[in-house]
C-alpha cells in the first residue's frame, strides 16, 4: 500500500514519493489516517477526502505527527494522477483546501513554466485557510501559501524542488511579465476615465 503507481514516471528524476523526505514518508506510513482512510484510494476517489479537507500544514504536535493534507499530498505523488486533474484542483472556485493541495502538489511535480502559469493567478485568492502547525493553529490565506510557494525552498516541512527564476522564463520561454492585481485596477480606471472624458467632450 506503500509503493508508487508502476504506471508513475519518475519525477525530476527520482520516485515521486521521495519528493517528501524519508522520515517524514515514514511518519505518514506509520500515521493512523494513512492506515484507516488513505489504503486503497485511486486518483478519482482521492478528491473526495481532498474535499472533507479542513486544513493545510505539515506536521503538528510535539511528537510531529503528519497533518491529512500532507498524507493526501503523499498519496498523490504516489499515485500520480494526470496533470489535467492538479490543474482542476487548482482552478477549483468550491473547495479551497483542494485548491491548495493542488497548488502545493504542482509544485512538486511541475516544470518551472507551468508552475508560474497555473499558480500565480493563485496570488489573488485570499480566501481565508486554517494551517496546523506545531505550535498549534493560525490564519493565512490562498495567497500567502502561494507566494511561498513561489518564494520559499523549504515550506510545510516539505523541500521544494528548485525553480527556474521568472526572468529567465520570460526570455527563454516566451512567459509574459506578471502584473499585479493593483496593476490592473489602474489601467481599468485609466479607461474608465478615459471613456469619461470622451463623453463629456461629446456633450
Amino acid at each position: 500500500m506503500n509503493a508508487t503507481d508502476p504506471n508513475a514516471q519518475s519525477i525530476h528524476g527520482v520516485n515521486p514519493q521521495t519528493l517528501v523526505e524519508k522520515i517524514m514518508r515514514n511518519r505518514i506510513y506509520s500515521s493512523v489516517y494513512w492506515k484507516e482512510e488513505c489504503f486503497g484510494l485511486t486518483a478519482e476517489t482521492l478528491v473526495d477526502k481532498a474535499v472533507e479537507l479542513s486544513e493545510v500544514g505539515g506536521t503538528f504536535g510535539g511528537n510531529q505527527q503528519p497533518t491529512r493534507f500532507l498524507c493526501l499530498l503523499l498519496k498523490m505523488l504516489q499515485l500520480q494522477p494526470e496533470l489535467e486533474v492538479a490543474k482542476e484542483f487548482v482552478q477549483n472556485d468550491d473547495y479551497k483546501y483542494v485548491t491548495v493541495l493542488g497548488a502545493v502538489y504542482l509544485r512538486l511535480v511541475g516544470k518551472s513554466l507551468e508552475i508560474y502559469t497555473l499558480l500565480e493567478p493563485l496570488l489573488s485568492d485570499y480566501r481565508k485557510i486554517r494551517r496546523r502547525t506545531v505550535m498549534g493553529w493560525e490564519i493565512t490565506h490562498v495567497d500567502e501559501v502561494v507566494d511561498a510557494l513561489l518564494h520559499e525552498e523549504f515550506y510545510l516541512d516539505l523541500s521544494l524542488p528548485r525553480l527556474v527564476d521568472r526572468e529567465v522564463l520570460e526570455r527563454t520561454e516566451g512567459l509574459a511579465p506578471r502584473r499585479s492585481p493593483l496593476e490592473d485596477e489602474l489601467d481599468a480606471a485609466s479607461d474608465s476615465d478615459s471613456d469619461s472624458s470622451e463623453d463629456e467632450k461629446e456633450e
